[in-house]
């Protein structure tokens, strides 16, 4: 599948683990390119639904594609109670995250862009994810035993604690591992 992608050296310009694992599942052959130092400065009074697109198409334009390149950034952010929770500084940041997010319904909305040297698109899809109650006690073995400090809201759903502490999502459960996978998909398709 994607065969109309074999024209491209496709990048995923992104240091996460889990999209490329979920950009592997596509069967596409790719690599990873990462730059630092990308400022992640917003907009004043940007809203927080746009955030997660903005970031995308900001890492977008420090990859200027060249020759037959198609990079693919992303941006996921976790927003609870109208307020963006990134990824935490520390133990104690993740802890307050995961006892804010314990027992409620928040969004997590994840931002593509697609770029080539002809053409730039960019989507968001957002995931509805309600929490179950988590104990201190949960929260404690979570932090201790799979650090999620490089994850936005301080959790993985695909970890221990998605297993335990999730009651329900609606939307795509790839969007909360941080790859919309299938609305990727359909857009490659296109290129």
């Amino acid at each position: 599948m994607l065969s109309n992608l074999e024209k491209y050296d496709v990048v995923l310009a992104s240091g996460s683990p889990r999209r490329r694992e979920l950009l592997s599942a596509l069967g596409l052959k790719f690599r990873v390119e990462v730059r630092e130092g990308i400022s992640e400065a917003l907009p004043a009074g940007m809203p927080v639904m746009q955030i997660a697109a903005h970031l995308s198409r900001v890492k977008a334009e420090a990859y200027k594609p060249v020759d037959n390149q198609l990079i693919i950034t992303a941006d996921t952010v976790v927003i609870e109670g109208g307020e963006v929770l990134g990824k935490p500084a520390d133990e104690a940041e993740a802890r307050r995250m995961l006892q804010r997010l314990s027992g409620k319904v928040h969004s997590v909305i994840t931002g593509v862009t697609v770029t080539t040297r002809e053409r730039t698109q960019t989507f968001s899809a957002q995931t509805q994810v309600e929490f179950d109650e988590l104990t201190d006690e949960e929260i404690t073995y979570y932090i201790d035993n799979y650090r999620p400090m490089d994850k936005a809201g301080a959790y993985g759903i695909q970890e221990w604690i998605g297993c335990v502490g999730v009651r329900s999502i609606q939307g795509s459960f790839y969007n909360v591992m941080g790859l919309p996978i299938q609305r990727l998909y359909t857009l490659l398709k296109t290129f």
